[in-house]
């Protein structure tokens, strides 16, 4: 399922958190840990040491990046690291698509402290911007990160968006054994009180259930014979914050882009909203060129 885990690591606990949780995927799926530090070279950085000019970012990673080393090497983990100079977000997903990762792992909050590559809301960006999938995880001082996950969420509208990141979704699961839970939502929360709202969300309903019974069957072609189907109403990011935690779920796998129009429930800010929220580890699946 995935062979290079790309982990950009500036040494905060929450990205020693999903150190340790990517480490657990590597032994999973037999894969090299990429560790990867950027100096910030948006930030003034530059200084003299006994007469050379060196970077102090760069120094500094040197030894972050070490620090990470020496963890994998302690968990029996293959590993393979680098030191890059750039603007953080692009730099990630540039250099992930670059030599081919299967995957980006990084948090979206430390337990204490803000990490580096959070400020600005880097990890966000890159959620937006990577045509690789981005594993996030959001480090609460009382959240525990579970693997292998045994319940994964795939919320979908029916979109090719939704069908793209399904389809990582599902193979996931399979090499997993996981049960899918497949999310449709109806938001209606838009909606007024006369007819065509009425109608409106008659279709939405249909057009929701449509996209869970699509998705169950290629699940079930897959191999995976305990899906259970989810069709709710309400706002969307609401829906799927409840349905993770009353089904006890341990990951989620969803689309960056999705329908347009009112019945949209995976276009951009819901996916940033699920990242930012979720207490699970989230992995966001971008369409690419």
């Amino acid at each position: 399922m995935y062979e290079d885990i790309l982990l950009p690591f500036d040494g905060s606990d929450g990205a020693a958190e999903a150190l340790h949780h990517a480490a657990e995927m590597a032994h999973w799926a037999d894969a090299t840990i990429h560790v990867l530090f950027v100096a910030d070279t948006t930030r003034d950085s530059v200084t003299v040491v006994e007469t050379q000019v060196v970077d102090a970012l760069v120094l500094e990673g040197e030894d972050i990046v070490e620090e990470a080393e020496r963890t994998l090497n302690t968990l029996g983990v293959d590993y393979e690291s680098d030191v890059v100079q750039g603007n953080p977000a692009p730099t990630i997903v540039e250099y992930a698509e670059r030599y081919d990762h299967d995957l980006i792992v990084m948090p979206t909050r430390g337990r204490e402290g803000v990490s580096r590559y959070l400020v600005g809301s880097v990890t966000e960006k890159i959620v937006r911007l990577s045509s690789v999938p981005v594993l996030t995880a959001r480090m609460q001082p009382d959240e525990q990160l579970v693997f292998p996950y045994e319940n994964i969420l795939i919320p979908t509208d029916g979109s090719a968006g939704a069908a793209h990141a399904a389809e990582h979704g599902l193979s996931l699961a399979a090499a997993l054994g996981a049960t899918v839970h497949v999310l449709s939502v109806v938001d209606d929360t838009s909606l007024g009180l006369d007819v065509r709202s009425t109608i409106s969300e008659r279709e939405s309903e249909q057009a929701a259930t449509d996209a869970v019974d699509d998705l169950v069957s290629e699940a079930e072609t897959r191999g995976l014979s305990n899906s259970v189907r989810h069709v709710k109403h309400g706002a969307p990011n609401e829906v799927i914050l409840d349905t993770i935690e009353s089904n006890d779920i341990h990951a989620v796998v969803l689309g960056t882009t999705g329908r347009r129009g009112s019945d949209r429930i995976l276009l951009g800010n819901v996916a940033e909203k699920t990242v930012r929220s979720a207490p699970v580890p989230v992995i966001t699946v971008g369409r690419g060129e």
